[in-house]
């Protein structure tokens, strides 16, 4: 089993493996994952050292997170994190098809809601669907213009400033979690609430990754400034970096087509896979504390693992800077360095 160097969720006393698990995958809305199989990824995570887990009630309607619970149970609560989602609460639906057009396993469909009462039935549901007596961190799913377009995004966000993070608060102060943020596609909706409310961490997903670092230009000095950290979900952005053609769960564009491309060259010239490099780069920065990526299968899972095992020299970090395919001021691993992963 590999042991996990863990690391500080913002100026809380909570600390999370810098591998986590993300699991909108067990939610089976765009591809078929069985509960078996869902329960199966969890459990070797678990074998594995990995002692963050991540889910949210949107994933599969519920059903990941019952996975997510299934699968845990038997494991001593105070030894691990879990992190769920609230902005989101599940109606009954008998249709076959949801909104969005993915297939949801439960006969659910999503009803936004960032209020105050909203936020604290949500947290509710997914006790019950969770299983369990505790939530470490609490994220806000899904704010952002990326999600919701500019007008009504702005009705959702005047919601959230003046209801829904007064509840975030008071779960913080009473102890009920141990830490709030928001999990989001788009930088800008982290910089948004910071402009009404105190985080102590942000699920960014695919923004700060190999492919893309225009965090550092403004968001991350923010997040430095007000002691609030990051959690990189879709570190493979959707998969362009594992050789897929998604990005942004759509087909990628051209330009990131020939971007990645040319990341992969410069992998490949110093002997490196690109999915190891882009695994362990966000893990350089200080204000990341953890890596969360989501495996279709247990197979995915241990690959990861050897990715992230991968040893990978400097040499590749400072081409990838000269040939300007990484922000200049990225921080980048020393050579060879896996120090987020403490022993094996």
């Amino acid at each position: 089993m590999l042991s996990w160097q863990k690391r500080r969720i913002g100026r809380t006393n909570l600390h999370v493996t810098a591998l986590g698990l993300g699991t909108a995958t067990l939610g089976a809305s765009r591809i078929d994952v069985t509960r078996e199989e869902s329960e199966a990824i969890v459990r070797a995570a678990w074998a594995d050292g990995v002692r963050y887990v991540d889910t949210a009630p949107f994933y599969g309607v519920g059903a990941a997170e019952h996975r997510v619970g299934d699968a845990l149970r038997d494991k001593p609560r105070a030894d691990w994190v879990l992190s769920t989602k609230v902005g989101r609460l599940l109606r009954p639906n008998e249709a076959a098809e949801g909104r969005d057009g993915r297939r949801p396993p439960l006969p659910f469909e999503v009803v936004y809601d960032y209020s105050y009462d909203g936020i604290m039935r949500s947290m509710e549901d997914s006790f019950q669907r969770l299983g369990f007596a505790r939530i470490d961190i609490l994220y806000v799913h899904d704010i952002g213009v990326y999600q919701h377009g500019g007008e009504k995004n702005a009705e959702h966000m005047a919601v959230l400033r003046d209801s829904g993070y007064r509840a975030l608060d008071e779960l913080r102060r009473s102890g009920a979690v141990r830490a709030i943020g928001i999990g989001v596609n788009e930088r800008e909706a982290c910089m948004a609430v910071m402009e009404f409310g105190q985080w102590d961490a942000f699920l960014l997903a695919g923004r700060y990754t190999l492919l893309e670092q225009a965090p550092l230009d403004d968001l991350i000095p923010k997040c430095q400034a007000a002691g609030t950290t990051l959690v990189i979900g879709g570190p493979l952005n959707s998969g362009i970096l594992a050789g897929r053609d998604t990005w942004n769960y759509a087909a990628a564009p051209p330009e990131v087509v020939a971007r990645v491309a040319a990341i992969r060259r410069v992998c490949e010239s110093h002997g490196a896979s690109l999915p190891a490099a882009a695994l362990q780069f966000p893990l350089a920065h200080p204000v990341v504390s953890a890596i969360i990526p989501g495996p279709r299968n247990v197979d995915e899972f241990e690959t990861n693992l050897k990715l992230l095992q991968h040893k990978i020299t400097s040499a590749l970090w400072a081409d990838l800077k000269r040939e300007g395919l990484v922000h200049p001021d990225a921080p980048v691993p020393a050579d060879n360095d896996q120090s987020f992963i403490e022993s094996s």
